[in-house]
C-alpha cells in the first residue's frame, strides 16, 4: 500500500499529467490518448479506498438494509454471509456500523413509505395479477438499478431546466456536502455558474449555534428571482443524514425568506 508521501506523489503526479494531456475531458477521454489514460489511472490509485459518500467515513462493502429485521437477533447472520463470524476485528466495526447504525436511521423511511395510506395519497400504482405496476414495497436503494438496463434514456444534462425554472422566477435552494465526493460542491457550483446570474450575496459563512455550518452565496436574474447555494460542512452526499441539526436551520431559514 503507498505510504502517505507516495500518496500525495502519485496525486501530484496524476494531477499535472491529467492538466496537461486530457484537454479538460476526464470523464469520458479520447480512449488513443495514453498520457491522459496513464495520468487518470494515477489519480484513481489515490483514491480507490476512499469512500466517495463522505470523504472521512471508512469504504465499505453495501450492505442492502432489512429494516424488518433490524430487531430481530438474527440480524448479522441474515443481512451478512456466514463468515462474517471470520471478518477481521478491523472489518468488522465497518459492517457494524453500516447494518446497525445506519439501518436504525433508515428505519423510519421504510415505514413511511410502505404505509398504505401514503402510498394512496402518492398515487403509486398497485401490482395486481401480473398486471404491471408500480412497485409497493420500497427500497431505499435498489442496486438492482445499477446492473440492469432499468432505464431506455439517460439524461445528460438539466441545466436548461434549471435555467427555465429560473425565468419563470421560482427561488431556489441548492446545498452540497462538502464530505461528498459522488457528487462534489465544487460541480455543483460550476453548474449554477453556467446559468450567467449576477451575484446578489457573496461567498460567506453561515451559522449555527455559533459554529461555521457551511458557506453560502446568492445568486439573482434580471426578474429577481434567486437561487441559493450553500455548503453543508462535514455533510456527505446526503447531507441531512449527516447533519440534520444544521440542515433543518438551513431550510427553515430559507423558506422564511431570512439569509442563511
Amino acid at each position: 500500500m503507498p505510504t502517505a508521501s507516495s500518496s500525495g506523489w502519485l496525486k501530484w503526479v496524476g494531477e499535472t499529467l491529467a492538466k496537461s494531456n486530457c484537454n479538460g475531458e476526464y470523464v469520458s477521454p479520447d480512449p488513443n490518448n495514453h498520457k491522459c489514460l496513464y495520468a487518470l489511472q494515477l489519480i484513481k490509485k489515490c483514491t480507490e479506498r476512499i469512500y466517495e459518500s463522505h470523504i472521512l467515513e471508512p469504504k465499505c462493502e453495501f450492505l442492502s438494509p432489512k429494516p424488518t429485521d433490524l430487531l430481530s437477533s438474527r440480524l448479522f447472520m441474515e443481512d451478512v454471509p456466514v463468515d462474517f463470524l471470520f471478518l477481521t476485528k478491523q472489518e468488522r466495526p465497518c459492517k457494524i456500523i453500516l447494518v446497525v447504525v445506519q439501518n436504525y436511521n433508515y428505519m423510519p423511511a421504510y415505514i413511511w413509505a410502505n404505509n398504505k395510506t401514503v402510498q394512496e395519497a402518492l398515487h403509486v400504482k398497485k401490482t395486481l395479477l401480473g398486471n404491471q405496476g408500480t412497485v409497493t414495497n420500497w427500497q431505499r436503494c435498489n442496486t438492482t438499478m445499477y446492473t440492469t438496463s432499468a432505464y431506455e434514456i439517460d439524461v445528460g444534462s438539466v441545466l436548461k431546466h434549471h435555467q427555465l425554472l429560473n425565468e419563470k422566477g421560482f427561488q431556489a435552494l441548492v446545498y452540497s456536502g462538502d464530505h461528498d465526493m459522488t457528487v462534489p460542491y465544487l460541480s455543483t457550483l460550476k453548474w449554477i455558474q453556467n446559468l450567467n446570474l449576477t451575484i446578489d450575496e457573496r461567498w460567506r459563512p453561515w451559522y449555527v449555534n455559533g459554529q461555521i455550518a457551511g458557506y453560502t452565496e446568492k445568486y439573482k436574474n434580471i426578474n429577481q428571482a434567486c437561487i441559493t447555494f450553500a455548503t453543508v460542512k462535514g455533510g456527505g452526499h446526503t447531507a441531512p443524514e449527516y447533519k440534520p441539526k444544521e440542515c433543518l436551520a438551513m431550510i427553515e431559514r430559507w423558506l422564511s425568506l431570512v439569509p442563511l
